[in-house]
C-alpha cells in the first residue's frame, strides 16, 4: 500500500526544529559523482525536512501516519499526546488500546503502537542504544516487530537518526525521482543498486532530492529551473 507520509515533514521557515543536516561535503559528491543529480541540486536549491530526535516517538509517530492524510494524522497525534501526555514506552503500555483507539487509531495500529511499547519495556528492542547500532541491525530489529516493515525502519534511520546513506528500494516517490532523473520508464533493482551505490556515502541526501523531484509537476533536471529552498515528498 501506498506510504502517505515520511517520518520527515518539511521545517517551517525559520524555526528552530532538528532538520536532517547536509551541506558542502555531501552536495559536492553527489554532483561529482552524478551529474544528472547534480543539475537537480542546483535547480531545487536547499532542501530542509524535519527530524524527530527521539526513534521511540519517531516510530509511534509513523505507525500512526500509516496510510491516512496528513491532515488526518496530525489530528490523531494531537488527540494521542494529550491522552498520554509524553510518548513514551512506559506512559503507552500502561496505556487501554481502547483508549487509543478513542484517539482515531485502528484497533491494529493500536496494537501495533502498544506492541512496540511493550517491546522497549521489556528490553527487546533498547532505542537508547540505536545510535551504536548498524543500520542493518536497527532494521532487522525494528521490522521483526508487527506492523513495522523494512520501510519504516528505513525511513527511521533517515528522519530520526540522521543516518547519511539510506536509499530505500520500497519507497515509490524514491524510485519515481529516479525515473523522472534519468528519463527511465521503468527501474531494475540493478539499476537503482547502481544508482544507490553511486550516491554512496550520502544516499539519504540524495533521497532527499529525489523525493523532491519525484514531487515536481513537469519538471526536468536536464534544465535547471528556479531555485526553492524546500520541496516537500
Amino acid at each position: 500500500m501506498k506510504k502517505v507520509e515520511s517520518l520527515g515533514t518539511i521545517a517551517p521557515e525559520g524555526s528552530q526544529v532538528p532538520i536532517f543536516r547536509y551541506g558542502r561535503t555531501e552536495i559536492d559528491h553527489l554532483k561529482r559523482r552524478d551529474r544528472k543529480l547534480g543539475v537537480a541540486i542546483d535547480m531545487i536549491g536547499l532542501i530542509e525536512r524535519q527530524t524527530r530526535p527521539d526513534p521511540f516517538e519517531a516510530l509511534v509517530m509513523s505507525v500512526v501516519a500509516q496510510q491516512i492524510s496528513n491532515k488526518a494524522a496530525a489530528a490523531i497525534r494531537g488527540r494521542l499526546c494529550a491522552l498520554l501526555e509524553e510518548i513514551m514506552p512506559y506512559r503507552i503500555a500502561e496505556t487501554d488500546v481502547s483508549d487509543m483507539q478513542k484517539c482515531g487509531l485502528s484497533g491494529r495500529k493500536a496494537e501495533y503502537i502498544r506492541g512496540v511499547a511493550d517491546a522497549a519495556v521489556r528490553g527487546d528492542v533498547d532505542f537508547s542504544r540505536f545510535d551504536e547500532m548498524a543500520d542493518a541491525e536497527i532494521i532487522e530489529q525494528l521490522s521483526s516487530m508487527r506492523g513495522i516493515g523494512v520501510w519504516t525502519a528505513e525511513m527511521l534511520l533517515i528522519f530520526s537518526l540522521c543516518r547519511p546513506d539510506v536509499v530505500s528500494w520500497g519507497d515509490q516517490g524514491i524510485k519515481r525521482g529516479m525515473m523522472k532523473l534519468y528519463g527511465l520508464k521503468e527501474l531494475t533493482r540493478d539499476q537503482f543498486d547502481r544508482y544507490r551505490k553511486r550516491y554512496s556515502p550520502y544516499g539519504s541526501v540524495a533521497s532527499l532530492y529525489l523525493w523532491a523531484l519525484a514531487g515536481m509537476q513537469g519538471a526536468k533536471a536536464e534544465q535547471p529551473g528556479k531555485t526553492t529552498t524546500q520541496k516537500k515528498r
